[in-house]
This record gives C-alpha cells, sequence and structure tokens, in this order.
C-alpha cells in the first residue's frame, strides 16, 4: 500500500511545463520520502544491504512487514529504490540518482542566496556590512 500524499509521488512534466518543475516535484518526493526516519533506517539498509527483503528488513526492526512495506512503497515512489521480482519475493536496490534532484534543488537554491547576500554586501558599502551581520561566504559547488 503506497502512501496517497502528493508529496511522496514522483510526477511527470506535465504538457505545457518546464522542466524545473518536473525536477521540483521529484526533489520534494525525494525530500517528503526522507522526512520519516524510519524511511530514512529502511533506505540506509537497503543501501548496505542490496537485493533485501520487506521480510529480512522487517526482521531488524521493531514494526511489522506490512509498516515496512509502506515505507519501502513510499521510498520506492520517490525513485530512492528500485525493486526486482525474484520468484515470490521482491527484492528492493538502492537508486542514488534520484537523490541528485534534491541535491540540484539545494545548489539552486544556495546559489540564489549567494546572488542575494552579494547583492547585500555591496548595498551595504562592498561587503564590511555583510560581515558585520555575520554573513559567512559561502562555497558553491559546481553541479
Amino acid at each position: 500500500m503506497s502512501d496517497s500524499r502528493p508529496e511522496h509521488r514522483v510526477r511527470g512534466p506535465r504538457a505545457g511545463s518546464a522542466a524545473a518543475h518536473s525536477s521540483d516535484d521529484r526533489a520534494g518526493a525525494v525530500f517528503g520520502a526522507l522526512s520519516d526516519p524510519t524511511r530514512r533506517a529502511l533506505l540506509a539498509a537497503v543501501a548496505e544491504h542490496p537485493a533485501t527483503t520487506a521480510t529480512e528488513l522487517a526482521s531488524q526492526l521493531p514494526i511489522s512487514r506490512q509498516a515496512v512495506l509502506k515505507h519501502l512503497n513510499a521510498l520506492t515512489d520517490a525513485g530512492l529504490l528500485g525493486r526486482k521480482r525474484s520468484g515470490r519475493e521482491v527484492r528492493y536496490e538502492f537508486t542514488p540518482a534520484a537523490l541528485s534532484d534534491a541535491v540540484d534543488w539545494m545548489t539552486a537554491v544556495g546559489a540564489e542566496w549567494d546572488e542575494r547576500l552579494a547583492m547585500l554586501r555591496g548595498q551595504l558599502g562592498g561587503g564590511t556590512g555583510a560581515q558585520a551581520i555575520g554573513a559567512a561566504p559561502r562555497s558553491r559547488h559546481p553541479h
């Protein structure tokens, strides 16, 4: 059973929408999925032990297999996990590519704030004012 809240779903681009909106939707799905500590623990466990099953994961946690499945579905919907059927079992693997949308979003927001702080520094007299209000220069990470 998957989480029906829209922030946990990966949405494809709609007709006429900009690609940035699609990227924002995917980043939102990742942030939504990672907002739960149990999901973060499950993601770490799957990353550490690829091709694991819900039953194997549930045996390591104080929650039911059904609860584990619900969390795994949310992580899968966000693109953080992939599923492979092996006979009667479904095995989960970490798919880190989905994290790049979230990192790209954070980088873009950081760059916007860098620009705003640079403008503020300029307005305050070439940087001395910005230092006086506690603004530290951010390093930019090319992506």
